[in-house]
This record gives C-alpha cells, structure tokens and sequence, in this order.
C-alpha cells in the first residue's frame, strides 16, 4: 500500500489517549484508527474494547470529523479476543493466569465490555457511519465488529470466520442476530455452526463485503479513504439521518414505523440539528 499523505484537521476537541491504537487522519473529515498489536494479531483485551469505546464516542461528538475508518496492523484486521492476558490483579491465584482462563476458574465475573460491543463497534449505536477495512484475519469477535459497520471493504487475504463453536463458546457480541439479516438464515447459520473461513470474494458474493481491494495494486485502506471521501462530501445530517433510517429497518422495525421515527425524532435523536440537508 502507497502511502497516505498526512492531513491536519482542525479539530475541536482532543482525540483520547491509546495505547493499543493509533488514530490517523488521511483525509479531510476522516478519522482512520488502526488496531495495532501485529504480535496479537491484534486480538482485544478489556482494556482495548474500553479505549475502542472512548474513541467511537470522541469520533461522534467531534464536529469536525464525518466518517470512520477501521483496519489493523499486520497481517490479521482483529484475530478476537486476547486470551493470553495476564491476571495480576487477581489475588486469589498462586501463579496469574489468562483473563479468560482466570475469570472463569473463579467467582470473580470476567471484565465486562462497553455497551458498545466488542472493539467498541459490535453493538454500537453510533450516528456517524464507519467503514471497516479488513486487511487480513478477521475471526471470533474480529468478525463480529465488522457485522455491525456501515461498509466493508477487503483486501483479498481477508478472512472471515466466527470459529467459537471450534472453542466451545458462542459469539455472543451481536453478530449472530445480525448475521442473518445480512446473509438469509442459511449462510448465517453455515458461519455459525461450522466455524469455517469465509474467504473476501465469497463474502462479497454472499453480501457481507461491498468490495475486494486490489484492483491496479490498491491497497484496502486506500480504498477505504475513497469511499470515506464520498460520504464525507454529502450533508453530514443527511448522513446521520440516512443511516438511521436504513439501520431501524435493519434491526426489525417496520417501514412506516422507522420511517415517522426519523422524522419526529430527527435522526433517532442521534445528533440531527437540522437546516444543513
């Protein structure tokens, strides 16, 4: 991938502090924030779906910025889960042992994620659209964030899989009810049951990614910023509200239902002020 030209936005606020992200602009009103922990294959622990959180609730109240973008480092987009974190902070243990591991051999309840899901963005609610640019793995809760963005976009080596059933666990993050609403009852339940790849042209074909990266050597990010530009050159309400509509529709409401809750509510109350459509 070439790289991308450095942009300075003029923000309004600060952007939160990270330590396993780094937060970009390529782009004029376009936030770009890549998981990075390669060695992990960017797996996320408690303390990253927290800071993922912090930073989707920044990108939503900052004025200045329209559109998301998120990808990973290296090799994976988000492996899932990090279940080699080390417990110090669990007494009751001779030797520390995993998150996972520990939280379930004890009473003590697991850490709990943001409202938000997994990474911030698998149950998130949020008013502006992100876009995931998936450059590699992306199994288990890596998936999960990807089934509730607003586009995605793959490179070819993108892979995904929701492979719990393999670890016996269930994905339990949102994906599941809304897997089948993307793909019909069927493929979703071929995803869920067997815990197999899904490889980028097979996805798109089956309509969970709008597009394969690769065309003429360009890379998943970059046309993550091309698309991320066309947006956030339309009227950033009619966006807002545009989403809202299309993601009522989505999470079972009838049409004449969704459609006069957008009106009266402007957007669902998500940030709609009106007078710049």
């Amino acid at each position: 991938m070439a790289p991308i030209p450095p942009y300075s936005p003029q923000l309004q606020t600060q952007p939160p502090s990270t330590s396993f992200t780094t937060i970009t602009f390529p782009a004029p009103h376009t936030l770009l924030v890549t998981l990075n922990r390669p060695k992990q294959l960017n797996c996320i622990n408690s303390a990253g779906h927290r800071e993922l959180d912090e930073i989707w609730t920044w990108f939503d109240n900052e004025p200045e910025l329209r559109v998301g973008i998120v990808t990973g480092a290296g090799r994976a987009f988000c492996a899932g889960a990090d279940l080699k974190v080390l417990c110090t902070d669990l007494p009751d243990f001779e030797h520390p042992n995993t998150e996972w591991n520990s939280s379930n051999a004890s009473a003590r309840a697991r850490p709990s994620m943001p409202p938000s899901g997994f990474g911030g963005l698998s149950r998130r609610r949020g008013k502006k659209p992100v876009i995931a640019a998936v450059n590699g793995i992306a199994h288990g809760g890596g998936c999960e964030i990807i089934v509730n963005t607003d586009i995605v976009l793959a490179s070819p080596a993108a892979k995904f899989a929701l492979p719990e059933v393999k670890r016996g666990v269930a994905a339990i993050a949102g994906a599941l009810p809304r897997l089948i609403r993307t793909l019909g009852r069927q493929r979703a339940m071929e995803m869920a049951l067997t815990g197999r790849e899904v490889g980028a042209e097979e996805a798109r074909a089956w309509g969970l990614v709008n597009q394969v990266a690769g065309k003429d050597g360009e890379g998943v990010v970059e046309l993550a910023v091309k698309w991320a530009g066309v947006i956030a050159g339309n009227s950033p309400d009619s966006v807002i509200v545009s989403k809202a509509g299309v993601e009522l529709g989505w999470e079972g409401m009838g049409v004449e239902e969704a459609s006069g809750q957008v009106v009266r509510e402007g957007g669902c109350g998500r940030g709609w002020k009106g007078g710049r459509i």
